[in-house]
């Protein structure tokens, strides 16, 4: 006899698990169907992981920064599987949360591979279970290029599992997860090479940031070979060699490709249901994340809108909101704070430069690029950048963009001050905190 429910997830991650808790507490009887994980890609092996491993990153520098505040560090001695070993048994705490949060809010949770049958019913093994809407959650995974030997290299959900530090690894891609992981890879000692086909590294990102971040990996250290590519991978005695586009050949201990994500809509039983897909996968839905399948829906990663946690989080509280409650909330994709954790950190809110243009804006820009208080001591050459991009018509911030420690924090405030719609004279006229990075954002006053 097959159970009924108002809503079957299909995936529990981020925007499955938030659509799940608020559908339940606004009445409806939800499962949730999981395969794998709790948390998904951000909990499992991306934002958290990640970070986490970004941070362990940073300390190379910080005890090197240190001596010229007085300190006389001994040698320290990095250790990767206690790395692993510690972030593993946070991950799986983390689990245990997620776990802890569908039961506290009723939420049903079956492990398990689920198809879609029909409108209404999923499968999970020969079990039916009838559903009166059903949400498609499942995220987005990880590919490899279709070269000679691709089955050699790794991808960013593995370089998690690695039992060693490689010594010699080569990264390929330009998006963020690339940069982050050479930050990283290079930060913990490995000699760390970054390469893409197109000429500059985070594309969707202000020029100005992302030529200034290859600057600064490269002086840390980063071998960047833009214009680029991998043309087969091949394992000999010792080592795996990368035969490039241009005919040379690099000899490294891994090879990571961090070259994009798409849906994971495989085996879900979406078009046999009716659902209808992108070219990549994505499941096609309307501003009410409905598919054309109108009880089928979809939030996250795969839509392919945004693939970015927050906002996978909001789609499924305005979806549950929809289905469940009043429909007043709403996701907008405009000015949408954005962070990349590479070291140093970038982090971006609303236009670039060029974007702004193209969008029909007559610009001014604010530009400044100093070195950061803690370095006047501490000898590190890294500077920080930082800019701002002003409709020159209504004086309204369009874009706010930084390359510097902790870009993501300082980031986050000014994403209010844009969504509230500020002008370039509200930034002038309020004080800053003094001495602090943040500041130089309201002490701009000549444009570029």
């Amino acid at each position: 006899m097959s159970e009924s429910y108002d809503l079957v997830v299909i995936g529990a991650g981020s925007g499955g698990v938030r659509a799940s808790r608020f559908a339940a507490d606004r009445g409806a009887s939800v499962l949730i169907i999981e395969s794998t994980y709790l948390g998904g890609t951000c909990i499992n092996a991306g934002c958290i992981p990640k970070k986490l491993l970004s941070y362990a990153a940073h300390y190379r520098n910080d005890f090197s920064d240190a001596e010229g505040f007085g300190y006389d560090p001994h040698p320290a001695t990095f250790r990767w599987p206690r790395l692993i070993a510690a972030k593993d048994k946070e991950i799986a705490r983390l689990n245990e949360v997620y776990a802890r949060i569908l039961r506290e809010a009723g939420v049903t949770l079956m492990r398990g591979h689920a198809r879609i049958a029909d409108a209404h019913t999923v499968m999970v093994g020969k079990e039916h279970i009838k559903a009166r809407s059903i949400l498609v959650a499942t995220g987005s995974r990880a590919l490899k290029p279709p070269i000679p030997g691709a089955e050699l290299g790794i991808t960013s959900d593995d370089a998690f599992h690695l039992e060693t530090l490689p010594d010699r690894i080569l990264i390929l891609g330009a998006g963020y997860i690339a940069v982050e992981f050479a930050s990283i890879f290079h930060g913990l000692g490995a000699n760390t090479t970054l390469m893409f086909r197109g000429e500059a590294m985070l594309r969707a990102f202000d020029h100005d940031i992302a030529c200034h971040l290859a600057e600064a990996m490269a002086e840390k250290g980063v071998v960047i070979k833009p214009s680029m590519s991998i043309a087969r991978l091949a394992r000999n005695s010792h080592c795996l060699e990368a035969t490039l586009s241009d005919g040379s050949t690099l000899m490294v201990d891994c090879v990571m490709f961090a070259t994009g994500r798409v849906p994971n809509t495989i085996d879900l039983g979406l078009e046999q249901a009716g659902v209808e897909l992108g070219i990549n996968g994505a499941v096609k839905v309307n501003d009410r994340y409905q598919s054309s399948v109108p009880s089928i829906y979809a939030i996250g990663d795969v839509i392919d809108r945004m693939q970015l946690t927050p906002v996978a989080l909001r789609e499924g509280m305005t979806l549950a909101d929809e289905l469940f409650g009043e429909g007043l909330l709403k996701t907008s994709y405009e000015n949408v704070p954005t962070a990349v954790f590479s070291h140093p950190n970038v982090g971006s809110v609303g236009l670039g430069e060029k974007q702004a243009i193209m969008a029909g804006h007559t610009v001014r820009i604010f530009k400044s690029t100093f070195t950061a208080l803690r370095h006047t001591l501490s000898g590190n050459s890294e500077k920080t950048f930082m800019k701002i991009v002003v409709d020159a018509i209504s004086d309204v911030v369009l874009g706010v963009h930084m390359c510097g420690p902790d870009a993501g924090e300082v980031i986050q405030g000014f994403a209010v001050a844009l969504n509230c719609g500020a002008r370039k004279s509200d930034f002038d006229r309020t004080l800053g905190i003094h001495p602090t990075l943040a500041e130089e954002f309201v002490t701009m006053r000549a444009s570029n």
